[in-house]
């Protein structure tokens, strides 16, 4: 007897928990964002691929010009020492580079996370997941979060 009313009392207490997630579900919205898209999209990233770009062809122009002067030296010594200030130049502005965008990217991505979840705050919804991960459901909001990111 004592089992069967435990065992009543565990039915009871899951159905209620059952019913009262049902509930909660009806009010829980999910969005899905197409995250690279809206990375594509934003003015901060187009600036940065241009800039990045334009350090790119000053590290052209910096590699043409050091193989002029270490073709224009005829002293081996002098030639190999030329060599190796201009590897030195080039590895410390290729990692300056590099760790400039790194930053900037991650400035970007930071901001355009938050406005992400700025506008889902604002439009009610519980959760943001990447389109990339939904198979099916949530309600896509990648045009209007490229509105705000621009």
């Amino acid at each position: 007897m004592k089992k069967t009313l435990g065992l009543l009392a565990a039915i009871a207490v899951i159905g209620g928990l059952s019913f009262n997630s049902a509930v909660q579900a009806q009010d829980f919205k999910v969005a899905i964002v197409d995250v690279p898209q809206v990375v594509n999209a934003s003015a901060k990233v187009q600036a940065l691929k241009k800039e990045q770009q334009a350090k790119a062809d000053e590290i052209v122009k910096f590699i043409e010009n050091a193989r002029k002067d270490v073709a224009s030296i005829t002293d081996a010594n002098k030639k190999k020492a030329a060599e190796e200030k201009y590897t030195k130049e080039l590895q410390a502005k290729k990692e300056k580079m590099d760790k400039e965008y790194g930053e900037k990217l991650k400035a970007i991505d930071a901001s355009i996370s938050q406005q992400i979840a700025a506008q889902a705050k604002l439009d009610g919804y519980n959760v943001v997941l990447s389109k990339g991960i939904v198979l099916y459901g949530g309600e896509d909001i990648t045009a209007k979060i490229m509105k705000v990111v621009k």
